[in-house]
């Protein structure tokens, strides 16, 4: 039998205007990004060179080389390349954006082929059997018409989720970049801080031999001896702890390279400053940071995915059309199936459109879409709440940068009379005016107020860190390939 062409093109012209009503607009809400208002100005006074102007993209995209300090931009290179948490996500962006794949798939038909050999052995009254066999080849076609925009809803929510996990993969760059950075200021702040140490140690040493040349010559009492060798164990018991954190600084940040623990020890054991601040940093406005968080970014793409489930829900609620189509070829030997004879072969066509419709689900349908509708609210809610907490987190970062410094000029102040007053009252002593118990305290004066200005020093440059993580810098340091497809600029609907 060969095929019907007549059929073949009824078949078609089927085809035809089922496309065309593929054309009609899906069912459930449209996604359109919420308007909610923001403050056009920060709460915060900025002052210490922050000011409000744009920020430069290329700055912030690299802000770490604003603090000029080669060390740590080889240091972040490094991370980017080699950290596990940021290739952990980068296959999870890999696994949603093949997820996508799988549901644009449901747009088009789906062709299969098949072919089976049967047999069959018959006996007859005579007791004798006879074997007959039976090859067949064929395909299967079928395409379900998206007529009320169910699978398009699908694309946008998979597309959407595509978008929100290239988001967590920025979020997780920019939180790599600040813990890099943090812990290079920590090393530089603990080995600061053991210079500072070591120095009130080595002052505190030579009191401690004048003091016991004294007491050897009945110049001075005991007392004065054990008070300067408790001053002197005292400081030199700080000396373990601040070795301790160093270590974990560096240890640390050879697990943020993505190497052992170890690593690093060597090249960060020269001692280097605290890389000190840039003169003016501009933040921009609240509307700006809030286009660059990827937090809150992710969180409005996880809005748009769960606004396209509830159109995927709601398509449920209307009949599905399916046009399916088969044909296939008949023989009882393979040879004869292979010859395109058609006398050898039997042809078989057949095809056509089918609709199924859930007349009643006892309102699970229904319910679905409450359910997805509640889901929606809910990401609307925490889209929202990202973006307070993207506030708040800005101003206090700003609080903090700026009253540190503050609090950095007073403690310049206190160190130095501290330095002055420990040597004064080293002087008075060695020369009868005053008691022993002053150097003392003038020394334990000076060691803490030291102490205290090289971990503010490190917490101002801290405090700048968190400040360009807050307001979302360095994620655009991902391949520009990436930036495109994530930007929801070319929002695939």
């Amino acid at each position: 039998m060969k095929p019907n062409f007549k059929i073949i093109f009824k078949y078609f012209t089927v085809l035809h205007l089922m496309l065309v009503l593929v054309g009609c607009s899906p069912v459930g809400p449209n996604y359109t990004t919420p308007d909610i208002s923001l403050p056009t100005k920060w709460h915060s006074n900025l002052e210490k060179g922050l000011t409000d102007e744009q920020t430069d993209p290329q700055i912030l995209s690299s802000w770490w080389k604003t603090l000029d300090d080669p060390q740590l931009s080889s240091l972040i290179e490094r991370a980017i390349a080699g950290n596990l948490d940021l290739q952990d996500a980068y296959w999870r962006l890999y696994q949603s954006r093949a997820t996508r794949g799988i549901a644009k798939a449901d747009m088009f038909p789906s062709l299969d082929f098949s072919g089976k050999h049967t047999w069959t052995r018959s006996s007859g009254q005579t007791g004798s059997s006879e074997t007959t066999d039976l090859y067949s080849t064929g395909f299967d076609a079928g395409w379900e018409i998206d007529l009320f925009g169910g699978i398009r809803r699908s694309i946008e929510a998979a597309n959407a989720d595509f978008q929100a996990t290239g988001e967590d993969l920025r979020d997780v760059l920019v939180t790599l970049l600040s813990e890099v950075a943090l812990n290079y200021i920590e090393v530089r702040s603990y080995q600061a801080q053991l210079q500072a140490v070591n120095e009130n140690l080595d002052a505190q040493q030579q009191t401690f031999q004048i003091v016991d040349w004294q007491s050897q010559a009945d110049l001075i009492d005991e007392l004065a001896v054990q008070q300067a060798r408790y001053n002197l164990e005292s400081t030199r018991s700080q000396i373990p702890d601040l070795y301790t954190g160093l270590e974990e600084a560096m240890n640390r940040i050879a697990v943020l390279l993505g190497e052992p623990p170890g690593e690093v020890h060597e090249e960060l054991n020269q001692i280097k400053p605290i890389p000190v601040l840039p003169v003016n940093i501009a933040i921009g406005v609240p509307a700006d940071m809030i286009r660059r968080r990827p937090d809150v970014r992710k969180a409005e793409r996880q809005l748009a995915a769960q606004t396209a489930r509830v159109g995927v829900a709601t398509a449920e609620l209307y009949p599905k059309f399916t046009l399916s189509g088969s044909i296939g070829l008949e023989a009882v030997s393979f040879h004869k199936l292979a010859n395109n004879s058609t006398t050898a072969n039997n042809w078989a066509l057949s095809g056509g459109p089918r609709i199924s419709w859930a007349i009643f689900d006892a309102g699970a349908i229904r319910q679905n879409i409450r359910v997805q509708s509640a889901l929606q609210e809910q990401s609307l809610i925490e889209y929202e709440s990202a973006i307070l907490n993207a506030i708040e987190e800005v101003e206090n970062a700003l609080v903090a940068y700026t009253n540190e410094q503050y609090k950095n000029n007073n403690l310049k102040n206190a160190a130095e009379a501290a330095q002055k007053a420990a040597q004064l009252a080293q002087q008075k002593y060695e020369a009868g005016l005053t008691d022993f118990s002053d150097v003392l305290e003038a020394q334990r004066s000076q060691l803490s107020f030291e102490s205290q200005l090289v971990q503010s020093d490190g917490v101002v440059t801290s405090n700048l860190i968190r400040l360009y993580k807050v307001l979302g810098g360095g994620w655009s340091s991902l391949a520009d390939e990436d930036n495109v497809e994530l930007s929801g600029e070319n929002n695939e609907k």
